[in-house]
């Protein structure tokens, strides 16, 4: 018995009528979009977008982190990307975290100490999108004809707003 049996029986539901295959790898719709590793998120839906359409870039709190840099910088240079949608959401366990108890609690669950790691808590959203924003717009590898916007989505209604463009 595997941890995964039950991920590998619908994997081979999933191949039985599997039609994605063949595509390019480039954005073909220009976007790539950098969002929360939230569930309740479906990044290629919320913005009507198909598998193939975009580059799509999760982790904690949707962050622009040194790793989703070197993503747009090959984004923009070789995969059609030419739109970054940095989107946020309500109800963000990195939102309604501090970073001192947010290490408390990851190392009284592992009996050691995580204060060695970042985890990229927001203090404010608007604010921390407005940065995440201007650190792409920033970056000299990413030409200034890409287009940048900071977006909060609501996980009650599926609603975006624009918090900023750049």
């Amino acid at each position: 018995m595997s941890a995964f049996d039950d991920l590998l029986t619908a994997n081979e539901k999933y191949a039985d009528t599997f039609d994605l295959g063949g595509f390019d790898g480039i954005a073909h719709a220009g976007v790539a979009l950098i969002t929360c590793m939230d569930s309740r998120l479906d990044p290629l839906a919320m913005v009507g977008l198909s598998p193939g359409d975009a580059k799509i870039l999760r982790n904690p709190g949707g962050r622009v982190t040194d790793q989703v840099l070197v993503a747009l910088v090959l984004g923009a240079a070789a995969l059609n990307v030419d739109r970054v949608m940095i989107i946020e959401h309500t109800r963000c366990a990195m939102a309604a975290s501090d970073y001192e108890g947010l290490i408390d609690k990851i190392s009284r669950a592992n009996g050691s100490n995580a204060a060695w790691l970042s985890f990229g808590v927001i203090n404010d959203q608007e604010q921390t999108l407005k940065g995440d924003a201007l650190r792409v717009r920033a970056h000299p590898l990413i030409p200034d004809s890409v287009a940048v916007g900071g977006f909060l989505y609501d996980v009650d209604t599926g609603r975006l707003r624009l918090v900023v463009e750049e």
